[in-house]
């Protein structure tokens, strides 16, 4: 793994989800000495399962090496996130309609990751993304999405038709907010096969989509403003309502 291939993982949760998925190589966890072993040894198995070296250092090691304090005394040195192909994607397998988001536009990694954390807490089978080298903001997007963005199963497309033909094919209703021609969330029938595409605060949702969405929604106000909400409260609320549908 040359050197500008990795990105460090910090924390229990984000090192613990990279290992059980095998989301991405990891070279070497350092782990501080005085530690507890006890809080940690499911992390020690799951090394040892994975064959993945674990080194005891000195807190102020870790500390050199971490961007942030919230570390907990763990930190893994881990290569580029593997992605699937569209069709790699396990959906419709789970006794129920498949459930499937994709993430477009969204800056932010600390919101990238707190959409993607939300969505996955939802149920979300997959999520879709377009090509972005989150390499130097890996750290910030594991933590922010307490390890959920190395457990979702993660396809990448070239273009937003790509998605949108897709899933089409696979039989999966189109879902976006849209300002034109659209209904309450609320009152939208979610239980059935959903594709939801969310897009990022400044862009919103690609032409290619709006065009070939079925399920058009909007989240109403409790007053007129002038301002949309963000990404990540609009996520909540399309999650948990296509969740609230299928309980």
């Amino acid at each position: 793994m040359k050197n500008n291939e990795h990105c460090i993982l910090e924390g229990y949760i984000s090192v613990e989800s990279a290992l059980i998925t095998r989301s991405r190589e990891i070279q070497v966890i350092y782990i501080q000495k005085d530690k507890d072993r006890g809080t940690i040894d499911h992390l020690f198995k799951l090394a040892r399962s994975n064959k993945v070296k674990i080194k005891l250092v000195e807190k102020d090691f870790i500390n050199k090496l971490a961007t942030g304090k919230t570390h907990g005394g763990i930190l893994a040195i881990a290569g580029e996130r593997k992605y699937l192909q569209l069709e790699k994607l396990n959906i419709g397998n789970k006794g129920r309609e498949p459930f499937v988001v994709m993430l477009d536009g969204i800056e932010d990694p600390f919101n990238f990751g707190y959409a993607i954390r939300t969505f996955h807490a939802a149920g979300v089978d997959g999520l879709v993304l377009k090509p972005r080298n989150w390499m130097n903001a890996s750290h910030i997007v594991a933590k922010a999405s307490a390890g959920a963005s190395e457990l979702i199963p993660t396809a990448v497309v070239q273009t937003d038709e790509e998605a949108a033909q897709y899933f089409m094919k696979k039989g999966l209703k189109i879902a976006c907010a849209s300002k034109e021609n659209s209904l309450s969330i609320f009152d939208i029938d979610f239980t059935v096969p959903l594709f939801v595409v969310v897009g990022g605060e400044k862009r919103g949702v690609a032409r290619t989509f709006k065009k070939n969405a079925e399920l058009k929604f909007m989240i109403p106000y409790g007053r007129n403003v002038n301002y949309s909400l963000p990404t990540v409260s609009a996520a909540s609320i399309i999650a948990f309502e296509v969740l609230k549908q299928r309980l």
